[in-house]
């Protein structure tokens, strides 16, 4: 069975949030577009608690952009972002929530980050997911959300590791390109992964 996956299609990533992804909206219209042809629909929720390790301002004297060690891995700081119960925690009002059958929240744990759906970032701990979807029989995903060189890119390695099968719609993801590029490596390196990467009018 193929299932939707949503990555943190959230208030605080949207251009007026408090981590803007770049037209990070436009992800909202495409998963509502693709809802209605899954019979099971995913979404993630980044859901930091207050002073989140992954918080520049969790550590005086660093700035968001700057790199620490966070739970024994590389951890960019950010700023304070989807903190639990706040309004930029929630998914964008447009989004059709209702058609969402389950929603996953990660990066709860304040002394390490969960880009990943399925993981947190150092593969210590696990969101439950596989096993969610394994026990409804899903075996290929398709992941649409934000943002497409963090934590849509995690998810979909850590998926093709666990043997689904993984593909990409383009236009339903937007980067934060700290770096110039940096998208498009991530999508580089999820066709290397074995991930397909279409535009949504190429989906069946």
């Amino acid at each position: 069975m193929r299932a939707l996956l949503l990555v943190d299609i959230q208030n605080d990533f949207m251009p007026f949030g408090a981590l803007p992804v770049p037209n990070g909206d436009a992800a909202v219209a495409v998963a509502n577009a693709l809802m209605a042809r899954f019979p099971l629909v995913v979404a993630t929720q980044d859901w930091h608690p207050p002073h989140h390790g992954s918080f520049a301002s969790a550590h005086p004297g660093q700035a968001p952009g700057d790199v620490i060690e966070l739970g024994g891995v590389a951890q960019v700081l950010w700023p304070d972002h989807c903190v639990q119960g706040l309004p930029g925690a929630s998914l964008h009002s447009s989004l059709d929530v209702g058609g969402i059958d389950h929603v996953v929240r990660k990066g709860t744990d304040p002394a390490i980050d969960s880009y990943s759906a399925f993981y947190d970032n150092g593969h210590l701990k696990d969101t439950g997911l596989s096993a969610f979807l394994n026990k409804r029989g899903v075996d290929e995903l398709v992941v649409v959300g934000l943002a497409t060189d963090y934590c849509v890119k995690f998810t979909v390695l850590d998926a093709a590791g666990l043997g689904f099968g993984v593909t990409v719609v383009e236009d339903g993801c937007r980067a934060v390109d700290l770096a110039p590029g940096d998208g498009e490596a991530a999508f580089a390196e999820m066709r290397a992964a074995g991930a397909r990467v279409i535009g949504m009018e190429a989906l069946t």
